[in-house]
């Protein structure tokens, strides 16, 4: 990749010492990310540490279940996976091991890693309003909460509730108003559908474009996706950042995070890789071209996710939110949200 001939020259003198050691023990990866988005980033690290990268990608849940079958005879050293709730099941599970590294603390701010030093973020992709250019006026849309609000009664879009994404932004609002309001919030919402939930947000943000609802709740990353091919999709739909006024809360974050595992054969090597992956120069690498933002808030953000502007996020730990995400479901389940 391109970018990495420019952003991570820095890393090099760093790495230099690590690539001059004989032999290196390799690290082995379990990833719930699509190893498309994740290889070149494991490749780049062998190339400048000589350290060898055995990967090994699978969904979060069968890759948590995996771990925690295969317990002490594990080769996985890191885990990396995607959604706070999936982070924080893996860690209350015992099957990640508490690191100290005052690098990694350093990188990733506090709300974005385990209070136990359990699991670090790694790239944030927030979850958001979205709504027809044509058919809303941004001085209609203010909150998550308001678009439970019956003026949006058949006209709302969302993402089925079997989702992490729609999951752990339900667990959100738990940690922040309670499960009576919270599930008052969400059959609201469930009122005002167009039509069926959506299996994924980039037949979501689509719907919006042909009329089929009027606004919507996705991941900015599929928006990024989409304008990446299409940029004039930006003239049908439009990205509104959720909950900026005052009291408000601030907009809805999801993680992908890592962390080594409870039985790492390699947990030096497994450290040393996740230091490198929250630094600046990688964290630059790692999120150009996915539209996810880098954790790491020295690192340079795509051209296409800055065009979105600046934003309060919520201030809410993630490990909060993900620890709210079994009642989340229930929730979805009694108020009859698919």
């Amino acid at each position: 990749m391109k970018i990495w001939k420019t952003a991570l020259c820095l890393s090099l003198v760093g790495a230099a010492t690590l690539a001059q050691a004989a032999q290196p023990q390799a690290v082995t990866v379990y990833s719930a990310r699509i190893e498309a988005l994740l290889k070149p980033t494991l490749d780049e690290y062998t190339k400048q540490t000589g350290v060898k990268i055995n990967l090994l990608t699978d969904s979060g849940g069968s890759l948590t279940e995996r771990l925690a079958a295969e317990g002490a005879s594990s080769p996985a050293d890191v885990l990396i996976t995607v959604d706070v709730g999936n982070l924080w099941n893996v860690a209350e599970r015992g099957l990640l091991q508490k690191v100290d590294s005052p690098l990694l603390n350093a990188n990733v701010p506090a709300n974005f890693r385990d209070p136990g030093n359990r699991w670090w973020g790694l790239s944030e992709r927030s979850r958001t309003i979205f709504f027809s250019a044509d058919r809303v006026k941004p001085e209609q849309l203010s909150t998550y909460e308001d678009l439970a609000d019956p003026k949006w009664k058949g006209k709302l879009c969302l993402r089925t509730s079997k989702q992490a994404y729609t999951q752990s932004l339900v667990a959100m609002l738990i940690a922040k108003h309670g499960v009576e309001k919270s599930e008052a919030i969400v059959k609201g919402w469930v009122n005002n559908l167009a039509g069926d939930v959506f299996t994924n947000d980039t037949s979501l943000l689509k719907a919006i474009a042909a009329g089929q609802c009027d606004v919507g709740i996705a991941n900015t990353y599929y928006f990024g996706r989409i304008l990446a091919k299409e940029p004039d999709f930006n003239k049908q739909v439009k990205l509104f950042w959720a909950n900026q006024g005052k009291n408000e809360g601030g907009a809805h974050v999801n993680l992908s995070g890592a962390g080594v595992t409870k039985h790492a054969k390699n947990p030096e090597g497994a450290r040393k890789l996740l230091e490198w992956l929250s630094s600046a120069n990688v964290q630059t690498a790692y999120t150009h071209g996915t539209y996810e933002s880098p954790i790491n808030p020295k690192a340079d953000v795509d051209p296409i996710v800055k065009a979105w502007g600046k934003f309060t996020p919520s201030p809410l730990n993630a490990s909060d939110i993900g620890s709210k995400q079994a009642e989340a479901i229930k929730l979805l389940d009694r108020v009859g949200y698919r």
